[in-house]
């Protein structure tokens, strides 16, 4: 599960990357550019009519998350800022999670339960990390128009987004230990959640 994730992600970073390092685009350019992507997606999505079943669905959600990351990127190109480069983060977060989950699919019982968890507690930590990056960007940015003391207060901003972002991410981690313990029954369930409980502050 966590390998078929990250490589999602590599595919759909490739569109960011490039579009981060490209200058602003003008409004014609930036017309030009989404009618492209918008094109491509459909001739992709067209493509997945030679699978059939869940290879079809993982096929379409790939198309959907490739053109989310790339029209996000593009965005982030035509009016660069903290907002759209977390938007940015943001549609490659939804665009992993709904391949990890439509891959969740060809499993059954407690490995699906799992992997949807896994999928669920990847999503989470991408979001958290997104929404503490852009409040990092946004309090240097503030900090470097304003006095010292208002940088301070960047500075603390800056850590409680930071703390937000590792607990939101413990939460999920914790979910899918608990959802690992279903395996199991009587004491050794109850081992197993109370060791869940003990690694991830829950006692």
């Amino acid at each position: 599960m966590k390998a078929l994730t990250l490589s999602t992600v590599a595919v759909f970073s490739l569109a960011f990357s490039a579009a981060a390092m490209a200058n602003t685009l003008s409004k014609e350019e930036y017309k030009a550019a989404k009618d492209t992507i918008k094109a491509e997606y459909k001739a992709a999505k067209a493509d997945c009519d030679r699978f059939t079943a869940n290879r079809k669905d993982i096929c379409i959600a790939e198309a959907k998350g490739k053109e989310k990351v790339e029209l996000a990127a593009l965005a982030e190109r035509h009016n660069p800022g903290p907002k759209a480069t977390y938007d940015v983060h943001m549609a490659k977060a939804e665009a992993t999670y709904e391949v990890a989950k439509e891959k969740c699919d060809d499993l059954a019982g407690n490995k699906k339960d799992v992997c949807v968890k896994e999928a669920k507690a990847a999503h989470t930590a991408a979001k958290a990390d997104a929404k503490a990056q852009m409040k990092t960007a946004e309090a240097n940015q503030s900090a470097n128009e304003k006095s010292a003391k208002a940088r301070g207060k960047a500075n603390e901003e800056i850590g409680e987004a930071r703390k937000d972002a590792k607990e939101e991410k413990r939460d999920a981690a914790y979910a899918v230990a608990i959802e690992k313990c279903d395996t199991l029954s009587g004491s050794d369930k109850d081992l197993c959640v109370s060791r869940a409980k003990q690694r991830y502050g829950k006692t």
